[in-house]
């Protein structure tokens, strides 16, 4: 009897432990995957940034030698240029919110939303199954959070 019970440990502590090593295995998985999303939306963006900045360059260049064709100085050309530069530099500052912000925050969480959305369709979660409202954001309200705030 004693041995049946030994031999039942050992058994359920390799169970055990193998389910550790899997959920290890797993969680390093899933993390990998979240990092290499990650990275590559940050490559993507600093090659559209890189892309913007050399158009931009020349875009420059382009100005100060046309103005420095007509005004007849390169010079006087090149500092408009610059004085362009300057004025974008200063839009972008105070216009920073709106033009860098605002839409890096939506894209990082549009990003988010889907990866949770997926992650809740294969878990089958309870925001997809039938029989729960929704509000208008997508939220599945928590019937006991709703039952306390009714009681006052």
């Amino acid at each position: 009897m004693e041995e049946n019970f030994g031999n039942y440990f050992n058994q359920t502590g390799k169970v055990a432990r193998e389910y550790l090593e899997t959920r290890l295995d797993l969680l390093k998985l899933q993390a990998a995957g979240k990092l290499s999303k990650a990275l590559g939306l940050f490559f993507s963006l600093t090659m559209a940034f890189l892309l913007f900045f050399f158009v931009i360059v020349f875009l420059g260049m382009v100005v100060g030698f046309w103005i420095g064709e007509m005004t007849g100085s390169f010079t006087i050309g090149f500092s408009c240029a610059a004085g362009l530069f300057v004025l974008l530099f200063v839009v972008i500052l105070v216009f920073r919110r709106q033009l860098i912000q605002r839409p890096l925050t939506r894209l990082l969480l549009t990003e988010l939303v889907e990866e949770i959305a997926e992650r809740d369709e294969q878990s089958g979660h309870i925001h997809n199954q039938p029989g729960h409202e929704q509000d208008a954001y997508g939220h599945v309200p928590n019937e006991e959070a709703t039952e306390n705030t009714s009681k006052g």
